[in-house]
């Protein structure tokens, strides 16, 4: 077979499929123009899902009748000053969206500029450029593409339903609207409109957290952390969802590079990484990070619709992505979210089915600027016990005052997780607070604080240890014995002392401090289940989460066991100075606060 040229009709249409997948792409495509345009407003109609009807209509900069002749040209394009590829500060550069699209469809351009006399328009139907008219529009452009795809019928027939295509397109416009909160934008289907958001013109950082509202919703501005990190030139800033706030898949995670929306691997990863043992594996995090760095330091130039990037030093960036989230979810101390509480009125009122999709979510109790800088009493300075002994299931009545407690000095104290009242079903911890009550299991939240003493003290000195007073002979299967043998090292790191007893057993003398009274046949076997699973190559330190939250599940307080009242406000004083202790090492909730005017809704008292 002889070589030959392809015609330039093959070309253009060869071109279009890299650039324009579906309608989402095209859309994407000419909303990027109209914010490189400088338009404050813009609007987007989708007909059918896109197949026969696009339109988007801006207030930018508009274009001259030579420049709309140009614009439809493959490779020219306003928005690269120079012949530079690696300095790029716009969202498109390539200059090949309106020519591919013109190629697959009838496009229609209408445009004029700020100080036009009139406006212009031109016409390209699959490919073949027209002539160019007057026309009558305001300053700005109107685009119009009809019957997406039907020069290339084979591409047609891959879109998938009107519903799904319109998805898509809601979802690009959506992701360049967080991206950029000075532009107003609206996504209709003609009859009714799905997305409209107004242009805020406020501080950017809080002008950002305005259209997350717009776009992800309220209940992620109430239940978001800020987001601040700054390293060798590169910034970072945004909001995440505290752990308990979280989804099925990572839809709701959002990445701009310069003002890009990318998906990207790293990003991914670097977001797994921060929530490692905050949350289920099967469970994802809410966020919205935007990150500037230098154009040089980043290629935009790596994929046909430039929707994932490469970065010059990537260790970089995953580091302070990784280090600014861990940074801020800890600073949200025990605070999680608020509407766990809110699924479980919804699960009590009558008539009401358990919600379907909701994240697991506990209450964020507001900081009271009375106790300083974090609710700073001290897990020590616990308040007066409510009663003695552990056997009742009620406490009686505290001192005056929900929530509140005398101390030492006379003056009342408010804590944000309340006063214990009592224990229900030898496992759940019933406290009031000044407005409501709160749930906690006491369980899961026990394995939480023991989990994060066990992770400081690996961190500073390593792990103490008490030794048995009996060691404690566990019989096990040669291999098994085999793999803690070749980890010995590492395991006393963690305060767990095991030597080989024989070919099939080891014999335990030492045990973390931290864990107290502990089964410890049970605590191996464990252990050496997580080993199998980790695999011999990797290192226990590599998966520190894992090996902990095993040994903290070990440690913690079991559900079962009765709980004295000094015991109870002792493990909700510590909860309130303890980082992550509003969610449990497999990203449960350790507790659900119930408004006292919601419980008094439920009862119709509201």
């Amino acid at each position: 077979m002889t070589i030959r040229r392809l015609p330039e009709s093959l070309v253009s249409r060869i071109a279009a499929g890299e650039v324009i997948e579906r309608p989402g792409a095209a859309i994407k495509e000419l909303v990027e123009n109209a914010v490189d345009a400088h338009a404050r407003r813009i609007d987007v109609t989708v007909t059918d899902g896109g197949r026969t009807g696009i339109v988007v209509v801006d207030d930018g900069i508009g274009m001259t009748p030579e420049e709309l002749r140009l614009a439809v040209e493959r490779h020219a394009t306003s928005k690269l000053a120079s012949d530079d590829l690696l300095d790029i500060a716009t969202l498109g550069f390539r200059g090949e969206a309106l020519p591919s699209i013109g190629a697959v469809s009838r496009l229609s351009l209408t445009s004029r500029t700020g100080d036009g006399a009139a406006a212009w328009t031109l016409s390209v139907e699959g490919g073949t450029v027209g002539g160019i008219a007057p026309a009558a529009h305001p300053p700005g452009t109107r685009v119009e593409v009809r019957d997406l795809f039907y020069a290339t019928p084979a591409r047609l027939k891959f879109l998938k339903t009107e519903r799904t295509e319109f998805g898509h397109a809601v979802d690009a416009v959506k992701r360049l609207a967080l991206a950029h909160p000075g532009i107003a934008f609206s996504v209709g289907d003609g009859s009714r409109e799905i997305v409209r958001t107004a242009a805020h013109q406020e501080d950017l950082f809080a002008a950002r957290l305005d259209r997350l509202g717009e776009i992800a919703g309220r209940d992620f501005v109430e239940n978001a952390v800020p987001i601040r990190a700054e390293r060798d030139g590169v910034t970072l800033s945004g909001y995440a969802g505290l752990p308990t706030f979280n989804r099925g898949n990572a839809r709701m995670q959002f990445l701009f590079v310069n003002g890009r929306p990318v998906r990207d691997k790293l990003f991914g990863g670097a977001v797994r990484a921060a929530y490692q043992d905050l949350l289920a594996r099967d469970r994802h995090p809410v966020v919205a990070l935007f990150l500037e760095l230098p154009a040089r330091d980043v290629d935009v130039n790596v994929h046909p619709t430039k929707a994932e990037v490469r970065f010059r030093d990537s260790g970089l960036i995953r580091g302070l992505i990784v280090s600014a989230l861990r940074h801020g979810l800890a600073e949200a101390g025990h605070r999680a979210s608020t509407t766990v509480g809110q699924a479980a009125l919804g699960a009590a009122r009558v008539g009401s089915g358990a919600p379907q999709d909701r994240p697991f979510m506990a209450p964020y109790l507001r900081h009271d600027p009375r106790h300083g800088t974090g609710f700073a009493e001290s897990a020590s300075a616990f308040q007066r016990p409510l009663e003695t002994g552990a056997g009742a299931a009620f406490a009686p009545s505290a001192p005056p005052g929900a929530g509140e407690v005398v101390g030492d000095d006379g003056s009342p104290h408010a804590y944000p997780l309340g006063t214990a009242r009592g224990q229900v079903h030898a496992t759940y911890i019933l406290s009031q607070t000044e407005d409501g009550i709160v749930i906690v299991d006491q369980h899961a939240a026990h394995e939480r604080l023991v989990y994060e003493r066990i992770k400081k003290e690996l961190s500073n000195a390593g792990v103490a240890r008490q030794m048995l007073l009996l060691p404690e002979v566990v019989e096990l299967p040669e291999d098994d014995v085999a793999r803690l043998r070749s980890r010995a090292d590492e395991i006393s790191e963690l305060g767990l002392s095991v030597e080989p007893f024989g070919s099939d057993a080891v014999v335990v003398r030492e045990t973390p401090a931290v864990l107290g009274e502990v089964n410890a046949a049970s605590l191996v076997k464990d252990l050496v289940d997580g080993l199998r699973d980790l695999g011999d190559a990797l290192a226990l330190r590599e998966r520190l989460a894992d090996v902990c939250s095993t040994m903290a599940c070990h440690g913690s307080v079991r559900a079962g066991r009765q709980l004295s009242a000094e015991e109870m406000n002792a493990l909700l004083r510590e909860m309130e100075v303890t980082p992550h202790s509003g969610q449990c090492n497999h990203g449960r909730p350790t507790y659900i606060e119930l408004k006292l005017s919601d419980i008094e809704r439920l009862f119709g008292r509201r």
